[in-house]
């Protein structure tokens, strides 16, 4: 087959960048938080994911020392948020470049919920919500030992919110969740439904 290489610091050559659309469709992180004063915030991140089970660990990266990444420095704690499809419209508005003292829940007519441990709340139309602990902040960099300006903040799950409709005979159902997931283009989203599934059990 005829390969398209390149070496990232020299440049991809091509349209749009691939590396995200290969790495995808990824969970988005839509992470709220509130300032030491209380100013509250809310943001969607391309970059999270899922890292331990026990305890249960979440990450996302900041691109940048944006003011979520400031806030959870400045309280130790943060909400991730599960993004659906019928709250697409409304996480596309929190990506907003806005003041630090701009409230994207108001921003996006999202309403609050609170949390039972943290005191940041969440989304309250968001079906599921983990309430996030402040584990670690860790600057990347080059092999060069170079540091790069991306913050990869890591929290502790200490409660979760979890819709009861989500859950089917108790286990949760993701196909009928509704969840959506970031791509590689500039606009590019994908869903998670039925249609998607396939079973496959670990060899014993």
């Amino acid at each position: 087959m005829s390969i398209h290489f390149y070496e990232p610091r020299n440049g991809h050559g091509l349209p749009h960048d691939p590396f995200n659309a290969i790495v995808g469709p990824r969970p988005i992180g839509w992470i709220s938080s509130r300032s030491a004063g209380g100013a509250l915030n809310l943001a969607p991140y391309s970059f999270f994911n899922a890292f331990n089970y026990v305890p249960p660990i979440v990450g996302f990266a900041s691109i940048g020392a944006k003011d979520t990444l400031r806030n959870v420095q400045e309280t130790g704690e943060f909400v991730w948020n599960l993004a659906t499809r019928p709250l697409a419209e409304a996480m596309n508005q929190t990506c907003a470049a806005v003041a630090p003292e701009v409230d994207e829940f108001a921003l996006a007519g999202l309403s609050t919920a609170p949390s039972r441990l943290i005191a940041t709340p969440r989304v309250a139309d968001s079906p599921v919500a983990f309430e996030c602990k402040l584990t670690q902040v860790v600057q990347l960099q080059r092999t060069s030992s170079e540091t790069v300006e991306t913050w990869l903040v890591l929290g502790e799950v200490v409660g979760v919110h979890i819709a009861a409709a989500s859950l089917k005979e108790g286990i949760y159902d993701t196909a009928g969740a509704g969840h959506i997931l970031r791509g590689g283009g500039p606009a590019d989203y994908f869903t998670v439904g039925p249609e998607q599934l396939f079973r496959m059990f670990r060899p014993r």
